[in-house]
């Protein structure tokens, strides 16, 4: 079934959310919002509600929202909002965010406000601080300022700081590989979520994951410190690795780096690995899940060597070997049972 048209609807011409259903729900929403429904109106929306349950749910979680005071907040702030709430009358009736929010101007702006705020606000909080970004599966090689270089990894996105002799990089999602140049006077430093490794000239690479830092060296030197603990750091040699947590390091290891960094070359490589560890790995660079019904299939311990721009090859490729079968589904879902 087509997409429904929803006429006369406030702000129906401005922001469209991906999901059909979540945007005619957004413009019922405003319609209903903007003045009293008349019978055929309120038959066609009762109609709507009933052709798809999705059509109820979405619609009862925009009015929970409008009800929030987060949401109120938001919608307060924009320039419209403002400018309408300072034009009103003290004398009018109900309160002054729900008299601005009756005017249909700013009930289309607020009504995209709630779309953004609610539905892609981690999404656009972390375009608003980056200042390079990659999509799942892509790579993106960026000269820094100062003559330095950063590879960024699937689904990454950092902010760079280089004004005034600084030399500093926030690594907000992903893992980046840095090749410092050297420069004893402005020490170069990466901030993640829990570690800060700083460095005068050398090559690493830093990854965040929910719970951890990693640290990979390359060459050269890094010293790595708990951001939130006054602590010593811990020193890295060519060929070592670490894992900075909210307030301990991992004991250093050491790592072979042509196989942690092989993502540089766009390949994934592993030796001896658990299979659901593997597959959480090559996740990193499809959209979609894989879900494996087998639990014995978990287990089995694999080696290989692969190419990031087939991963759906390599994980029918692992399944053959973990003798599992591999099903696609839309959505991305893949099944190994």
């Amino acid at each position: 079934m087509g997409r429904d048209r929803i006429q006369g609807v406030a702000g129906g011409d401005g922001y469209t959310h991906e999901d059909p259903v979540v945007d005619e729900a957004l413009e019922w929403f405003g319609r209903l919002r903007e003045q009293a429904p008349d019978e055929a109106t309120r038959r066609t929306f009762e109609a709507w509600l009933a052709r798809n349950p999705r059509h109820a749910e979405e619609f009862r979680s925009l009015e929970a929202l409008w009800g929030s005071t987060a949401f109120a907040a938001a919608a307060a702030r924009l320039p419209a909002a403002r400018d309408k709430s300072r034009r009103a009358r003290p004398h009018a009736s109900g309160s002054k965010f729900s008299r601005m929010l009756r005017r249909p101007a700013v009930l289309g702006a607020a009504a995209a406000c709630l779309a953004l705020v609610f539905w892609q606000g981690p999404a656009l909080l972390l375009r608003w601080q980056a200042d390079h970004m990659t999509v799942t599966g892509g790579r993106l090689a960026v000269a820094l300022p100062d003559g330095s270089s950063m590879l960024l990894n699937s689904a990454t996105a950092v902010a760079i700081d280089f004004a005034q002799g600084r030399r500093q990089v926030r690594l907000l999602e992903g893992e980046a590989f840095f090749d410092v140049r050297p420069d004893p006077a402005h020490p170069f430093r990466v901030a993640g979520n829990f570690g800060m490794v700083e460095v005068k000239g050398t090559a690493f690479a830093v990854r965040l994951d929910p719970r951890e830092d990693m640290v990979v060296l390359e060459r050269g030197r890094v010293e790595v410190a708990l951001r939130d603990d006054p602590r010593g750091p811990v020193a890295l040699h060519p060929g070592q690795m670490v894992f900075a947590r909210a307030s301990t390091f991992s004991p250093v290891a050491s790592v072979d780096p042509e196989q942690a960094l092989a993502w540089r070359e766009g390949r994934i490589v592993f030796e001896d690995q658990p299979l659901s560890l593997v597959l959480a790995e090559l996740g990193r660079y499809r959209d979609g899940v894989v879900l494996v019904m087998d639990s014995r299939a978990n287990g089995l311990r694999v080696s290989g060597n692969y190419r990031l721009d087939d991963v759906e090859g390599a994980i029918r490729t692992l399944a053959h070997a973990a003798g599992v079968t591999m099903n696609s589904l839309p959505g991305g879902i893949i099944l190994l049972r």
